[in-house]
């Protein structure tokens, strides 16, 4: 009996990522005219080649990713509120897609803010404040809740400002979150038989996996902040509930300094007036592509293989000291 069980739930964990490509795919491609058009980005490379685009597509693969997790995944309070916290995430995402006038930084800021402390509550009122090292043998400490909190705030709020900012090259920043959370979920198979938390991003996955069949080079939608903004959150929720969410900094890592250099520049020179990577355009996609002459092929192929690099020894690292 236990073994038909365990073969039946696989069949249909298989059969809910199917569902989660399947809706996504349907989704968007019937969905595409209802969606708002790009106007093109004045300052980054190539960026008015998106104006006209359908942008905030976001919308489509985060719907059927809650879909698919509400039918076919094992929901608990905790994943539960967390989905909600994904969903919102998007549709402040979406609203701004939609907006005439692009809503500012502050309002956004303040939204993501409150999020992240939502989903550090969470954390923390299911599972403690035990921090691990996994690539020091699985060492942990347990610190104050409120130390606990912060950390984990900071990462939320920093993972979705990073990710939405990696976002600009046809395919990338989608491809780099599905080696990621790749990443994340083999982590968590590793962690004792199939965790509930690991089957998410599975199912994330399939999702992006559909998307990025309408937005790899040449695109003919783009997600928006809407796909975006919930990428990095769904991202920092797997990191968080690794247990080790410093391993974000390993498994993250080119989406990190993508996305988080310009932000780090930026925040320099306007609160101590610092100038910091003069001559290096941020975000880094635009670097390698003005500078450097790389296509969005070479852009989106060469900082996949540095991922799947720092990803795969991070992960070895692990495995061979647990």
């Amino acid at each position: 009996m236990f073994s038909y069980m365990v073969g039946n739930t696989t069949y249909i964990r298989l059969i809910g990522a199917i569902f989660a490509f399947a809706a996504t795919f349907i989704m968007t491609k019937a969905g595409m005219k209802i969606l708002p058009t790009d106007k093109g980005r004045e300052y980054a490379h190539d960026g008015k080649l998106s104006a006209g685009k359908p942008r905030g597509a976001g919308l489509f693969f985060v719907i059927s990713f809650l879909c698919a997790s509400l039918l076919f995944a094992p929901l608990s309070l905790e994943n539960g509120i967390n989905l909600i916290l994904v969903f919102l995430c998007m549709l402040t995402g979406y609203l701004d897609d939609r907006s005439s006038n692009p809503w500012g930084e502050l309002r956004k800021g303040v939204l993501d803010l409150l999020i992240a402390v939502l989903v550090a509550a969470n954390y923390l009122f299911n599972n403690g404040s035990t921090l691990y090292f996994r690539l020091f043998g699985n060492a942990s400490v347990k610190i104050p809740e409120i130390l606990m909190a912060v950390i984990i705030t900071g990462l939320v709020w920093g993972a979705i400002n990073v990710t939405n900012c990696a976002d600009g090259v046809d395919g990338l920043s989608a491809t780099l979150t599905i080696i990621t959370l790749t990443g994340y979920y083999i982590l968590s198979v590793f962690d004792g038989v199939w965790k509930e938390n690991g089957y998410f991003l599975l199912l994330f996955c399939f999702c992006l996996l559909a998307y990025l069949w309408f937005n790899a080079t040449p695109s003919i939608l783009l997600m928006g902040d809407a796909g975006s903004r919930s990428m990095g959150i769904v991202i920092a929720i797997a990191a968080v509930n690794s247990g080790s969410p410093f391993l974000y900094l390993l498994l993250s890592l080119v989406i990190m300094l993508d996305g988080g250099l310009g932000l780090l520049k930026v925040s320099l020179i306007r609160v101590f007036k610092i100038h910091i990577l003069k001559n290096t355009r941020t975000p880094l996609h635009d670097h390698v592509r003005k500078n450097m002459g790389w296509s969005n092929t070479h852009c989106v192929f060469r900082f996949s293989i540095i991922q799947i690099m720092v990803s795969a020894i991070a992960l070895y690292i692990i495995f061979i000291t647990n």
